[in-house]
C-alpha cells in the first residue's frame, strides 16, 4: 500500500495551493521542493504579482479569475491576513493593438466593470502616469480596472504551506526529486535520500517543469526576467496616494509596475523579452541592456520616478509556445496533474489552480472550464 495518497512536487505558487486543497479534502499529502520554504529560485517572488479580471490574453480565463478571486478573499480569512491590495490597475496601450481590445473583449463577454480613458484623461487623474510621448496620439487608450491590484506574493505561498500542514500535510523542502514513474498502484518518486509511492501525483515544478515533463514531447522554454525598484524623485507615486498598478503596451514592448509601497520604492518590470536558459540558476546576473530599456519607458511614461534603483531580482517565465497554461490530466497516466507553463501570468491564479489540480487528482476532471489549457494543443505544435 503506497504510505501518501498525492504527492506534489514544487511548493511554490501553484503547488503550496494545490497541496492545500488535498490536505483539505484528507489525503494524506507529501509535499516536496528542492530549495528552502518559501524561496527566491523560481517565479514565486518579488513580493507582489498583478491581479487583474478583464484579461486581454483570452475570455476563456476569466471565470477561473472569478473563482480565483473567490479563493484568496477565503484564504485571507483564513489565516487572517491582508493578501490582496486592491490599488485597481492602469492599462494602456494602442487602440488597435493587444492589450486594449483584448480587455475590452473579456470585460464585455463578462461584464466586466470597466472604465475607458484617454491619454490625456490618465495624466490629469494620475500625474506621474504622464506618458507624454503619446498624448498627441489619438490612437492610443486607457483602461481602468478598478476591482484589480496586487498579491503579496511570499506571504500568499507562506499562507498556503501553513494551511497544508494544519490539514496534516506533510511539506519537506530541500528534498530535490530527480524523476518519477507512473507504476500499476500510482506513481513511485526518487528523491536524493529515498523513494516515495503515492496514490496519485501532482507536478507544479515551476521553471524545472521541462525536465519533470520530458517525456510528454512538449515544449517547454525558460526565461530569465529581471524586477527593478525604484526610489520616485518625485511625489504622488505612492500607494497610499492612489497611485495604481500599471501595465503599458508601448513600441518598446510591455511593461507593468506598481505604486510605491513602504519603503521598498515603485516597482517595474518588462513582461516582453527575456534571456532564454537551459537550466534555471541562481543568483541571477545583472542585465544592463535590460534596465536601461526599463529606464527608457520610466523616462517616457513615469518622468518623476527617476533612475535612483534601490533593488532588483531575478526570476524565471516558463513559457509554452502558445503562451496558455498547461493544466491537466497526464495523457498517459491519469493518476497523474500537471500544472506548468504559466508563461508570465499565472501567480493571480495559484489559488484556483491548486483547487483544480486537486480535483484532476482526485476525481479526473475539474468543475471550471480549462479546455484552453489541455496538453493535447502542444502535442500537436
Amino acid at each position: 500500500m503506497a504510505k501518501w495518497d498525492v504527492i506534489v512536487i514544487g511548493l511554490g505558487g501553484a503547488g503550496s495551493a494545490a497541496a492545500y486543497h488535498l490536505a483539505a479534502r484528507g489525503c494524506r499529502v507529501l509535499g516536496l521542493d528542492q530549495h528552502h520554504r518559501v524561496h527566491t529560485h523560481g517565479s514565486s517572488h518579488g513580493k507582489t504579482r498583478i491581479i487583474r479580471q478583464a484579461y486581454f490574453e483570452h475570455p476563456s480565463y476569466v471565470p477561473l479569475l472569478r473563482r480565483g478571486y473567490e479563493l484568496w478573499s477565503e484564504l485571507e480569512q483564513a489565516v487572517d491576513e491582508d493578501l490582496f491590495q486592491r490599488t485597481g490597475l492602469v492599462e494602456l496601450g494602442p487602440k488597435e493593438g493587444v492589450v486594449i481590445p483584448g480587455v475590452l473583449r473579456s470585460a464585455a463577454e463578462h461584464g466586466l466593470a470597466i472604465e475607458e480613458l484617454s491619454v490625456a484623461e490618465v495624466a490629469h487623474r494620475w500625474p506621474g502616469l504622464a506618458a507624454r510621448e503619446v498624448h498627441s496620439q489619438a490612437q492610443w487608450q486607457a483602461v481602468i480596472e478598478k476591482d484589480a491590484g496586487y498579491l503579496r506574493v511570499e506571504a500568499c505561498v507562506e499562507a498556503h504551506l501553513r494551511l497544508a500542514e494544519q490539514a496534516a500535510a506533510t511539506l519537506q523542502h530541500e528534498r530535490p526529486v530527480r524523476h518519477w514513474r507512473a507504476t500499476p498502484y500510482g506513481v513511485k518518486v526518487t528523491t536524493d535520500d529515498g523513494v516515495e509511492h503515492a496514490e496519485r501525483l501532482v507536478i507544479a515544478g515551476g521553471p524545472w517543469s521541462g525536465q519533470l515533463l520530458a517525456g510528454l514531447g512538449i515544449r517547454l522554454s525558460v526565461l530569465r526576467k529581471y524586477q527593478y525598484w525604484y526610489a520616485p524623485q518625485q511625489t504622488g507615486y505612492d500607494q497610499r496616494d492612489g497611485f495604481p498598478c500599471f501595465f503599458h503596451e508601448t513600441p518598446a514592448g510591455n511593461f507593468y509596475g506598481f505604486p510605491s509601497i513602504g519603503q521598498d520604492g515603485l516597482k517595474v518590470a518588462r513582461h516582453s523579452g527575456g534571456t532564454p536558459v537551459e537550466t534555471p540558476t541562481s543568483p541571477h546576473p545583472t542585465d544592463g541592456a535590460d534596465q536601461s530599456l526599463i529606464e527608457d519607458y520610466l523616462k517616457a511614461f513615469l518622468p518623476g520616478v527617476g533612475k535612483h534603483l534601490q533593488a532588483q531580482s531575478g526570476c524565471y517565465y516558463t513559457m509554452t509556445p502558445d503562451e496558455h497554461f498547461i493544466v491537466d490530466v497526464h495523457p498517459d497516466h491519469p493518476q497523474i496533474a500537471i500544472v506548468a507553463g504559466l508563461s508570465g501570468h499565472g501567480f493571480k491564479f495559484t489559488s484556483v489552480l491548486g483547487e483544480i489540480a486537486c480535483q484532476l487528482a482526485l476525481d479526473g476532471e475539474t468543475t471550471l472550464d480549462t479546455s484552453l489549457l489541455r496538453i493535447e494543443r502542444l502535442r500537436q505544435v
